[in-house]
């Protein structure tokens, strides 16, 4: 069976799902050369399954693993809005950039998306999985994690565990199994938490706090710093903060000031312009190259 969703007129499915790293981390798979992504879903009662989503001209094309009823069919397609951001509202964005010479290829692209987990959760583990490591070793910890306590497809691939599932596991199983060093106390003491109900992060999505106010919240969970809030927040739709990096500051030295360092103030001045918007037109800035061999 094959599910269809309407695109918004401005989204590109290429740019969407390559917008970030995401992409390559478990339950996600993305073929690059067909561009197609694929993604074990967690359907609660029901057993998990496995879809692969393509676009045409003006629909994406969800094929599951399975027959799906109607009850999971529309957790599926809920998912799907959710993870595209294809319910997201850029238009304030897109605005922005449409007469300035260097960043107008945003619209015209339909960039702008980042693509996100089904859950606020696995997001927020996932960002802890990045801080001060390699990107080899991000995907290790995350394979330790989706192959070990992953509900397992019709199709044999794995979902991404639940809070539940995790706190289920001692701390020795993060330290040895998914071998994330000193993460591992943030991951066993993050997922306790959630599974005892005593922090909800899916709460973060509609918040009405302010940015500084649920920043300031987010930094209260032990292992996000600054840099890992303000990547969270940007796949909570809050683009504010620049979430500078390493990465992120050699390239704007390369990309944006004839390759000679400078600081954090300067790229801070640069991008605003751009306003609440300023994190996502620097993250464009930074990522526009990524289209250009594929």
């Amino acid at each position: 069976m094959e599910i269809t969703l309407a695109k918004p007129p401005e989204f590109s499915f290429r740019r969407t799902i390559i917008s970030h790293g995401w992409c390559q981390l478990l339950p996600f798979k993305i073929d690059d050369e067909n561009w197609q992504l694929t993604r074990t879903l967690d359907l609660d009662d029901a057993r998990p399954v496995t879809i692969t989503i393509r676009a045409t001209q003006r629909a994406l094309i969800i094929d599951p693993s399975r027959r799906l009823s109607q009850t999971a069919k529309d957790r599926v397609v809920a998912d799907v809005r959710h993870m595209l951001r294809l319910d997201d509202d850029i238009a304030g964005f897109y605005r922005l950039l449409t007469a300035d010479n260097d960043f107008n290829w945003i619209p015209k692209q339909g960039a702008g998306r980042l693509l996100r987990s089904p859950t606020v959760f696995e997001d927020l583990v996932k960002m802890i999985c990045t801080t001060n490591c390699s990107w080899a070793l991000t995907q290790k910890m995350v394979i330790g994690l989706v192959e070990n306590l992953g509900r397992e497809s019709s199709n044999g691939d794995r979902t991404f565990p639940t809070p539940e599932a995790m706190a289920l596991m001692p701390l020795n199983f993060y330290v040895n199994e998914v071998r994330a060093g000193y993460r591992s106390e943030y991951l066993k003491l993050l997922a306790d938490r959630v599974a005892s109900g005593e922090l909800d992060v899916e709460a973060w999505l509609t918040s009405p706090l302010s940015t500084a106010e649920l920043m300031k919240e987010m930094r209260g969970v032990k292992g996000v710093g600054p840099y890992a809030a303000e990547n969270l927040l940007k796949l909570l739709g809050r683009y504010d903060g620049l979430a500078l990096d390493s990465w992120t500051r050699a390239k704007f030295f390369s990309v944006r000031n004839n390759g000679r360092k400078t600081t954090d103030k300067k790229i801070a001045r640069y991008y605003s312009r751009f306003k609440e918007w300023r994190g996502l037109a620097l993250w464009c800035d930074m990522t526009r190259d990524w289209m250009e061999d594929k």
